[in-house]
């Protein structure tokens, strides 16, 4: 942290100075993560930052801000600068940018040469949350019949221009990917070998139009650097790199944490948000859950006449709501998580139903108990419910029951149902899933009430 604020405190001094021939000096000396976390600092600066760095250098600090940054940065830049960091930009990431743009990258694509445009528009065909987007078409490839010798060759003359060589990718003659092999085994293996010896037809790839989201689990499970992507016919079109893979999975992360909270994605730093956008992203679900919780009040209306004379349980009904709401809301962030790293799908849903069931019931029984002893203690020292005090202890524990299980099984089930009708299973968020179990969780109280206190304190 010292360190960052010297590096401010002598970047400010080198801007006010007007020497921008010594701040071209420091910036290019510094880390391309050290130039990212400056641009945070001092986002006033941000595109004099990048119009000072050698080309290479703004291309590698570019590549790695988030869009709004961006953004900001490039409507500042000089024509020469933009022309030059899109054209030096790597496929994916050009790709990713341009999806981001939308309606402004028409003239930016004017920008590239006819090969580089015609690949752009490839890759921004394809849709939007689609592995074809992450995909780069710079990579290596080699035939099974080439020799040790001929790959190293090949390697020497191409290698420069791919996103990896980590890897090479086995092709046929008709383009079809037949297998990959690491450079590691290339290297390790006698110069006489030929490529068909090293392959283990182990290969795993991914489909163009595959979602992203498997794509992550794909990576997560297989440890790799990267993957290739193939079209329906197995052709290979391109690989996706683990970095981008990363990028994407903290962006799902960050959505996904947004909507279990009750609110839209907001797609960009929250403190980029404008106000109006930022009370539009949370002003939907807030009417939802504010129409949800009138439900309630219908409710409690409803049985208002007949818990008039057990005026005690209207006392006790927060204890009831809570509890319901607090168990929904787990099994739900359990279950999208569960669903997020691929530990469920759509076919474990009765499993899940199943332990949840077990699961609520026994914790219903925990809550339960403790509301009789709550009861009990209060009766023992205050006699505050009467002679029928040990009635209104079972309504309390025969409801924190029911409604724990109720809770558990909406909470776990509802991520199931919003992936079923192809919706994210985020959307069925913790205030969502505790104002639904409120007004069920009342229904369940006052009926337990009314069928045990009927006739005796109703």
């Amino acid at each position: 942290m010292e360190e960052l604020e010297m590096q401010v405190n002598q970047i400010e001094q080198l801007i006010a100075s007007g020497d921008l021939v010594g701040l071209e000096e420091f910036l290019n000396e510094l880390n391309i993560s050290e130039v990212e976390e400056l641009i945070d600092e001092l986002p006033e600066h941000g595109s004099l930052f990048i119009e000072s760095l050698n080309l290479n250098r703004a291309v590698n600090v570019f590549r790695i801000l988030d869009f709004p940054t961006q953004n900001r940065i490039f409507k500042k830049l000089s024509k020469a600068k933009i022309s030059a960091l899109i054209n030096e930009l790597p496929p994916d990431d050009r790709t990713s940018f341009f999806s981001e743009m939308k309606d402004d990258i028409k003239h930016l694509i004017l920008l590239l040469p006819p090969k580089d445009r015609v690949e752009a528009l490839a890759l921004l065909g394809y849709p939007e949350d689609s592995v074809g987007r992450l995909m780069t078409p710079d990579y290596i490839t080699v035939k099974e019949h080439w020799s040790i010798e001929r790959i190293l060759g090949h390697i020497r003359r191409y290698g420069r221009d791919s996103e990896t060589i980590d890897v090479l990718y086995v092709i046929d003659g008709n383009g079809k990917l037949v297998d990959d092999i690491r450079i590691k085994d290339v290297l390790m293996a006698e110069p006489d070998r030929v490529v068909g010896e090293l392959i283990d037809h182990r290969l795993i790839s991914l489909n163009a139009y595959d979602p992203q989201e498997e794509a992550i689990n794909i990576f997560r499970m297989n440890n790799r650097v990267a993957l290739p992507v193939v079209d329906e016919q197995g052709v290979m079109l391109g690989i996706v790199t683990v970095d981008d893979i990363l990028w994407v999975a903290n962006e799902e992360y960050t959505e996904d944490m947004q909507r279990i909270g009750g609110t839209e994605a907001l797609d960009e730093p929250y403190l980029d948000v404008s106000i109006k956008n930022l009370v539009k992203k949370r002003a939907g679900w807030l009417i939802v859950l504010f129409l949800g919780q009138l439900l309630t009040a219908t409710v409690i209306e409803h049985f208002e006449e007949q818990m008039a004379s057990a005026i005690m349980l209207f006392a006790l009904m927060p204890v009831i709501i809570s509890s319901g709401g607090n168990s929904g809301s787990q099994a739900s962030t359990l279950i999208i998580q569960a669903m997020a790293l691929g530990e469920v799908t759509l076919g474990d849903w009765w499993r899940v139903m199943r332990r949840e069931i077990l699961s609520g019931l026994l914790l219903g029984l925990i809550l339960g108990a403790l509301g009789f002893i709550r009861i009990m203690a209060w009766q023992s020292f205050a006699h505050s419910y009467g002679e029928y005090w040990v009635l209104v202890a079972l309504v309390i524990s025969l409801s924190l029951v029911g409604v724990v299980l109720w809770g558990s099984l909406t909470g776990s089930m509802l991520p199931f149902v919003m992936k079923r009708l192809g919706a994210d299973p985020a959307s069925s968020s913790a205030p969502f899933v505790s104002t639904l179990v409120d007004v069920t969780g009342l229904l369940i109280y006052f009926s337990v009430a009314t069928l045990i206190l009927k006739g005796v304190l109703l």
